[in-house]
């Protein structure tokens, strides 16, 4: 099995993202694009010690981008979304 490091990157702080923990329990991160749910959801539960309830994930395509004439593209990644129990909070301060 990956390390947890590798399949939860870090998590992104936004404001839809502080929102969504404030309003609705929950966090999102950014994940390996190889993890599944299973594997996502297993690694937060070891990293910071929560009950997560469910994991929505989604696959973000890379912007194009341009540096004069050079056409070049940022990397895919994926986005997860973790719900935990109620109950159960996360701090990143």
């Amino acid at each position: 099995m990956k390390d947890e490091y590798d399949i939860v990157r870090y998590p992104i702080l936004s404001e839809k993202g502080t929102r969504l923990s404030e309003e609705e329990n929950k966090y999102i991160f950014r994940a390996s694009r190889r993890a599944n749910k299973i594997e996502i959801k297993l690694a937060i539960e070891k990293l910071y010690k929560v009950r997560v309830k469910d994991v929505n994930t989604m696959n973000v395509r890379g912007k194009k981008k341009r540096m004069g004439m050079v056409v070049g593209k940022r990397p895919d990644w994926k986005k997860a979304i973790v719900t935990l129990e109620e109950g159960e909070t996360l701090s990143f301060v």
